[in-house]
């Protein structure tokens, strides 16, 4: 009966260490978000894709789009900066993770400008040993009305 005790608890403590070490803390996602934006910024295709799902999904005020549209944006963008604020996240699941932020941005979209905060957040699946977006939304923040600033 003692080396069923002492199996089973070897067995709790090695599960709980592998999900422990498979889940990344909070800095080391909010990197991983961080360098899917300067991938893009930078307009580094290979880098960006790298970090996407072939099956990526996103939500923007102007529809939905996939990962070759995302990939289509990247280069009708330019993006002076970017920097993140309020980064969170959480995860019921050992192998994805549900990201939230602010992020400001400086820079213009086929000539127009986007610059503005906005509200953000991503869906990372863990395949193949590698965390892959798998769904990204922002939209920018509007702005206070007058009655909302006197409260």
């Amino acid at each position: 009966m003692k080396k069923y005790t002492i199996a089973a608890l070897t067995i709790l403590v090695a599960t709980v260490a592998l999900s422990i070490a498979a889940t990344p803390d909070k800095d080391a996602m909010e990197a991983k978000e961080k360098s899917a934006w300067q991938a893009f910024k930078d307009k580094n295709a290979d880098a960006f894709k790298a970090l996407l799902d072939k099956d990526l999904r996103c939500v923007y005020p102007e529809g939905i789009q996939h990962l070759q549209n995302e990939m289509d944006d990247m280069q009708k963008w330019d993006m002076k900066s970017f920097e993140f604020s309020n980064f969170d996240m959480f995860s019921d699941e050992k192998d994805v993770i549900v990201t939230t932020y602010v992020v400001k941005i400086e820079g213009t979209y086929n000539g127009q400008d986007m610059s503005g905060t906005y509200n953000a957040g991503s869906v990372w699946k863990m395949e193949n040993g590698k965390w892959l977006a798998i769904f990204h939304t922002n939209i920018k923040q509007a702005a206070a009305s007058d009655a909302q600033k006197k409260e």
